[in-house]
């Protein structure tokens, strides 16, 4: 499985971005998918994550009410739609695919990863 993330940018504080990552290769309804961010000097944090086919969604409490993960199986496409940003948003934006049902917000969980789309929010 390959990931292509793409939709990073510069946006102004309260703007909007939506990013996107398209799936290749051989996807199952039952994966999960992710994203997650890292920024200068930090470690990679988890950000939301949600089943292809669709059920539960799982949100950083930081972007809980902003930002929303949705799953288009068809398309094998994720996006997160990043609304109100802040300055602290600004990270690189990576998207991962989970096959096996392990813990959401653990990026060791993830066995595929995106090559990342730089988001910053200018305040």
């Amino acid at each position: 499985v390959q990931l292509q993330a793409s939709g990073g940018g510069l946006v102004q504080a309260g703007g909007s971005l939506r990013l996107s990552c398209a799936a290749s290769g051989r996807t199952f309804s039952s994966d999960r998918v992710g994203w997650f961010r890292q920024g200068p000097g930090k470690e990679r944090e988890f950000v939301a994550s949600a089943w292809w086919f669709g059920g539960n969604t799982y949100y950083a409490d930081s972007v809980k009410g902003r930002f929303t993960i949705s799953a288009d199986y068809n398309r094998n496409t994720v996006y997160l739609q990043m609304d109100s940003l802040k300055p602290e948003d600004t990270s690189v934006y990576y998207c991962a695919l989970e096959r096996g049902g392990g813990y959401w917000a653990d990026p060791a969980q993830y066995h595929y990863w995106g090559q990342g789309t730089l988001v910053t929010v200018s305040s």
